[in-house]
């Protein structure tokens, strides 16, 4: 059974750091990234990465500031989040692929799995 299973949100003051861990259950993903909603938008994607060293991406709204990383030994992805802004308040989801992430990285729908989220709120 795949399992997705997010942990590391909380609530910090702007200009604070988090970490976020998703471990995945059983398989070796060949892309794994994060994806936010905040309430009342859409959701956006954030960050993604082929195994292996593979191709990285990330959002225009957080480059720079977050920095996305694979331990496929533990099977586990994070994404590390500096300097954090008010708008980065979101749920933030783990999405895993089969496939290669590639140039639609940022397509919700190229995904095969979701993760159940963790909250991360950023106070001004």
């Amino acid at each position: 059974q795949v399992r997705l299973v997010e942990s590391g949100g909380g609530s910090v003051q702007a200009g604070g750091s988090l970490r976020l861990s998703c471990a995945a259950s059983g398989y070796i993903y060949n892309c794994m990234g994060w994806f936010r909603q905040a309430p009342g938008k859409a959701s956006e994607a954030v960050a993604a990465g082929d195994s292996a060293g593979g191709n990285i991406y990330y959002a225009d709204s957080v480059k720079g500031r977050f920095t996305i990383a694979r331990d496929n030994a533990k099977n586990t992805l994070y994404l590390q989040m500096n300097t954090l802004k008010p708008e980065d308040t979101a749920m933030y989801y783990c999405v895993a692929s089969w496939g290669k992430c590639g140039d639609y990285w940022y397509s919700g729908g190229r995904y095969d799995y979701w993760g159940q989220g963790t909250q991360v709120t950023v106070s001004s």
